[in-house]
């Protein structure tokens, strides 16, 4: 690790803040808003991610709702790449590609609009927090059935005790998993 790796990282954390028993008793909550509140934090957060696009051969930037927009908005911006809103089911006009996945009690779906993903694109998917994996999984499946390839998993930060890389894993079929954090 570089020290300006160590650097960003310091930063990063430093304005990651713990809310005790949210949203539920037992919770340990990790809001972001104050590194995005700070224009330092974010400028840095939307930098490395930005790197790790261009590193990846990304051609397309993916956002998973809903706080994965706030973070690929802008890298997609910097990195000068598309950027593609990965919805919850029913929330996009026109044309989709739909995917449901397991969550521990039920499941859940989400969209693409169909038209947006194409043979050829090189998608880098960006969330803020990695934690059971669910989400980027089906993520990964949509992509791939629009005809796209994976370039790769950005996240801000991995929960590693929730064991989300492991379930993620054999969807990325080697493509790269980056977290920028690991608690």
């Amino acid at each position: 690790m570089t020290d300006t790796t160590q650097d960003t990282t310091g930063l990063l954390l430093s304005r990651i803040r713990d809310v005790p028993d949210y949203p539920k008793p037992g919770v340990l909550f990790k809001d972001i808003t104050p590194l995005l509140a700070d224009p330092a934090a974010f400028t840095a957060l939307t930098d490395t991610l930005a790197t790790l696009c261009v590193t990846h051969g990304a051609t397309k930037i993916v956002g998973l709702e809903a706080r994965g927009f706030i973070l690929a908005a802008p890298v997609a911006v910097r990195a000068g790449l598309g950027f593609i809103p990965v919805r919850k089911a029913g929330k996009l006009p026109g044309a989709t590609l739909s995917q449901a996945y397991e969550l521990e009690y039920g499941t859940a779906e989400i969209e693409v609009h169909a038209e947006d993903l194409a043979a050829g694109d090189r998608v880098m998917v960006i969330d803020d927090v990695l934690a059971t994996g669910g989400t980027a999984e089906a993520s990964l499946e949509l992509i791939r059935r629009a005809g796209a390839e994976v370039a790769g998993v950005a996240v801000l930060m991995e929960l590693g005790f929730l064991a989300g890389r492991a379930r993620l894993e054999p969807a990325l079929r080697g493509a790269p998993l980056e977290a920028l954090i690991t608690v």
